[in-house]
């Protein structure tokens, strides 16, 4: 899967620290007085950290880009030293990436690699937290990763006000979310996110969610999910793509592609076959459609 990441060219860098600034995903950190790529899981490609840099030592490249593998990105990052990796795996506690976390550190101890954990762990995992800039080219809080099964999290609608005697909106606790984690939109999930590693996903029409009445409960319960609408969406073929890397990179269990019953909503289900057709692992794919009103029409494995 071709896709554009930022080079650091290490020698014109003068340790300045913009881009570190600059990049609010904490793919760039300062070591040594450098600013080091520590990991291109987050680098989401836009290139706001380029116009942070005084000396131009930032360019934009594109490439052909591993799986991702944590295993391999510690062979990797390791060759960079003691400080490189922890900063690595801070960053993936920051982000909520506990499995990735857990399988870098067990890395450490297999290849006997000293590491000092004790200058993360005791810190509480939490999801990173943009500072206030004006520029969110890069890192734009609406697009940040955060996965919300580890954290433990009930996330439960607080009641706005007490009416007795109605039965508006106004009432009281409306229910438990199912979501998993953010953001949903497929057009901002990062294929490789460790949320969707190994997990059932729910590919939703847009409009599914406001049509049927306990959609949490009912589709989303245990399920990642990630939403588009092939109508609107104008990017229906990198949904295929991305589709594809999710199969056979984050190997998905299985893809339940929900729609409404208007012909233009078959599109996602065509999206979703594509995807598995050109996937090298071949998943089983669930069609439902809804009707208007939220009734289920149909299901069935595809």
């Amino acid at each position: 899967m071709k896709r554009k990441v930022i080079k650091i060219d290490e020698d014109l860098c003068n340790g300045c620290g913009n881009c570190v600034e600059g990049c609010h995903e904490g793919a760039i950190q300062l070591i040594d007085g450098k600013a080091v790529m520590v990991s291109d899981l987050y680098c989401d490609g836009l290139g706001a950290c380029i116009g942070e840099c005084p000396v131009g030592a930032i360019e934009l490249i594109e490439k052909e880009t591993e799986p991702y593998n944590e295993i391999a990105v510690m062979e990797r990052i390791s060759q960079k030293g003691e400080k490189v990796v922890l900063a690595h795996l801070k960053h993936l506690k920051d982000m909520g990436e506990m499995g990735w976390y857990n399988e870098g550190v067990d890395w450490c101890k297999k290849n006997g690699f000293k590491i000092d954990l004790s200058q993360i762990e005791g810190e509480t995992p939490r999801a990173a937290a943009p500072e206030k800039r004006e520029n969110l080219a890069c890192g734009c809080p609406g697009s940040m990763e955060q996965d919300f099964r580890k954290k433990n999290i009930t996330n439960f609608a607080a009641p706005l006000r007490a009416e007795p005697n109605t039965d508006s909106f106004n009432g009281g606790i409306s229910g438990i979310s199912r979501l998993e984690q953010w953001p949903v939109q497929l057009h901002l999930l990062n294929p490789n996110a460790g949320f969707l590693h190994k997990s059932d996903l729910l590919l939703a029409s847009d409009c599914s969610a406001f049509s049927h009445g306990s959609f949490h409960e009912s589709f989303l319960k245990n399920r990642s999910l990630a939403i588009a609408c092939p109508k609107l969406d104008t990017t229906t073929g990198s949904y295929i793509e991305k589709l594809s890397v999710m199969i056979d990179q984050s190997m998905l269990n299985t893809i339940t592609v929900l729609m409404m019953e208007v012909p233009c909503c078959s599109g996602l289900l065509t999206i979703a076959k594509q995807a598995r057709d050109r996937a090298a692992r071949k998943i089983p794919v669930k069609s439902m459609v809804l009707s208007l009103r939220g009734e289920i029409l149909s299901e069935d494995w595809v």
